[in-house]
């Protein structure tokens, strides 16, 4: 299977732990911020989210293995294109909170997968960290 892919980002955001939890945690709001995806919670610990438009995208299925509002959520990746692990941590701080997501990721597609893997990430990071400037100017305007 060869070795896990990374990818993180973060933002800071203006807003408290508490509201920047919830709302990184309420899954049908995910399509708000989040690059061309929308989730579900499927069962008491499982969300489906389905990256793309249909019906050019993908179904990434998770299991939540880690909740600990407001701090941290930690899911294992199911799917049939995404597996591995991934975590969002939101931070205290002054003024508000710093959210850093993380992944661990198995390249689907195997060595196809890891040769093309350099750009991948640079794709992966970038839609990430616009995913999280959105949810922080979401999170900033619901504070008000």
């Amino acid at each position: 299977m060869g070795r896990p892919v990374y990818v993180a980002a973060a933002v800071q955001v203006a807003a408290p732990p508490e509201q920047v939890f919830a709302l990184i945690t309420d899954w049908p709001r995910h399509q708000e911020w989040m690059f061309l995806t929308t989730a579900r919670q499927a069962g008491p610990d499982t969300i489906e989210a389905y990256t793309g438009v249909r019906p050019f995208g993908f179904l990434d299925t998770m299991t939540i293995t880690h909740w600990r509002p407001p701090a941290l959520v930690r899911v294992e990746h199911t799917g049939r294109i995404v597996r591995g692990r991934g975590a969002i941590r939101v931070l205290a701080r002054a003024g508000g909170s710093r959210v850093v997501w993380a992944e661990e990721l198995w390249p689907p597609f195997g060595l196809l997968g890891r040769v093309v893997w350099p750009i991948a990430r640079l794709v992966s990071v970038a839609f990430a960290r616009r995913s999280l400037r959105k949810l922080a100017v979401l999170a900033e305007r619901d504070r008000d």
